[in-house]
């Protein structure tokens, strides 16, 4: 796969060509898959899954053929999915040799496209809490999406709704019979004491001489 420096910059623009996640990580010992996807009308050319840091230096490691969109190696497989233009690549028993810089690539006349991947084997003094997907996203990865979606959506929502269910109630309303009552309660005191004053003179009348 070695290319003139020309060349090689059109490999570059292969890239929007095809595309794949960036890192991708797996458990020593377990598997992985990669998907890398590539638009429409390279249906019919074969896919290949190459290692290698640099392009010139890519190894092909296993590829289709014209007559087999699946193949499988002793710890490789790839798959073509021509109808979703999905290439499938996965690799089985892992080992920490298995970690470093890979392409998911399209056989073409002239230059191949191809998307860098970095593969990283994680193994068990470090093993992660989460295990890895078949798009190389992990479950940890979908805990952090869960509680930012959490803390930026449900809980201002929650609050929205508590906001208007308090707001439909209103303020207490006092009872009538509450705030009519102080009302008679003065009247009838005011009544009394003037009785009392009138009293009071009438009798302070009958005892003058």
């Amino acid at each position: 796969m070695w290319l003139p420096p020309a060349l090689l910059l059109l490999s570059l623009l292969g890239c929007f060509s095809i595309q794949g996640p960036k890192v991708t990580r797996g458990l020593e010992g377990g598997s992985l898959t990669v998907e890398c996807r590539y638009k429409q009308g390279w249906e019919t050319n074969r896919k290949w899954w190459c290692r290698g840091a640099d392009w010139n230096d890519c190894q092909i490691l296993i590829q289709t053929t014209s007559s087999q969109r699946t193949v499988h190696g002793p710890r490789l497989s790839i798959s073509d999915n021509q109808r979703d233009r999905v290439i499938s690549v996965t690799m089985r028993g892992l080992r920490r040799d298995d970690q470093g810089t890979y392409w998911c690539g399209i056989k073409r006349f002239g230059t191949d496209r191809g998307t860098r991947i970095q593969v990283i084997v994680v193994g068990p003094e470090n093993r992660p809490s989460w295990t890895t997907n078949s798009t190389g996203v992990s479950s940890g990865s979908r805990i952090r999406n869960y509680y930012l979606l959490l803390v930026f959506v449900k809980v201002p929502l929650l609050l929205v709704v508590v906001g208007a269910i308090l707001w439909l109630k209103g303020p207490p309303r006092v009872p009538e019979e509450q705030w009519e009552q102080p009302v008679h309660t003065n009247l009838a005191v005011h009544t009394n004491l003037a009785v009392h004053t009138n009293l009071a003179y009438d009798l302070a009348g009958d005892a003058a001489p």
